[in-house]
């Protein structure tokens, strides 16, 4: 476990980490693209490969042994890269519809953001989203309070995550260095990896993220002990690759830093 009180910056990822509680506008896009080619996937599924750039994660939904089978009863093939790209192209249009519903900032960001820029951070931000589509979520997330520093998409490096350029590009674009003076927020595991992957400091968040998908309402009707459970689960998962730290919600990130000896 690393110390926290030396940091200069926090790079936080988009969707299920400062806006989008649960990520659902992603999984739903994902699971209807499948749909309107006559093959249904699992939520799960969906949500698999996610933190990943768009393109990668329908390759890697459609090349799951199950879902290819599918495909092929269906279509005679196994999926090629055409049709990969074909739902590409579906995504991009489905995705925006879907964004401009579905962009809210997580309950308590905006002010925790601001109390770390009075601590004196730098605040950056990397998502698995296009530059096209990230502009229609800024404008949302600035209206409610949250506006980063610094936004990199996967169209702005040529590989996304888990390789480590967005972060790295981050760095560069907010000046701070060396790596481990930079805390990167996530909430997958191919997020975390790719804060590693950079030699910088990582917090995972479970409730608000991708690994309960749940929006607020549906985690406030969850009974209790099997929230605990699913948030357990992913505690275990992300501490498994890597995670130096695990929080329920990036906005109790203060509150850790605090406890960690951080001084402003």
């Amino acid at each position: 476990m690393h110390s926290l009180t030396r940091i200069q910056a926090v790079v936080f990822d988009w969707a299920g980490t400062t806006v989008d509680h649960g990520s659902r506008a992603p999984a739903a896009v994902f699971q209807e693209i499948f749909r309107r080619r006559g093959v249904e996937i699992t939520a799960a599924e969906a949500r698999g490969p996610m933190g990943r750039a768009k393109h990668e994660h329908i390759a890697i939904v459609a090349a799951l042994p199950r879902v290819a089978a599918a495909w092929q009863q269906i279509h005679g093939t196994t999926p090629s890269e055409s049709d990969v790209l074909a739902m590409y192209h579906d995504f991009l249009p489905l995705q925006k519809q879907i964004l401009s519903a579905g962009s809210d900032v997580i309950p308590g960001i905006s002010n925790a953001v601001k109390m770390l820029r009075h601590w004196g951070l730098k605040i950056g931000s990397s998502t698995g989203y296009t530059r096209e589509l990230m502009e229609i979520v800024c404008p949302i997330a600035a209206a409610q309070g949250y506006q980063p520093d610094v936004t990199l998409c996967s169209d702005d490096v040529v590989a996304g995550r888990p390789a480590p350029w967005l972060n790295l590009r981050a760095a560069e674009l907010l000046n701070v260095w060396p790596a481990e003076r930079i805390l990167v927020v996530d909430d997958t595991p191919v997020g975390i990896q790719a804060g590693k992957s950079a030699g910088m400091l990582t917090v995972a968040v479970t409730r608000t993220g991708n690994s309960i998908g749940l929006s607020v309402e549906e985690v406030s009707h969850l009974p209790a002990a099997e929230l605990q459970r699913r948030l357990a689960v992913a505690t275990s998962e992300f501490l498994a690759c890597g995670a130096d730290f695990v929080l329920e919600s990036a906005a109790d990130l203060p509150q850790l830093l605090q406890q960690q000896g951080f001084q402003s």
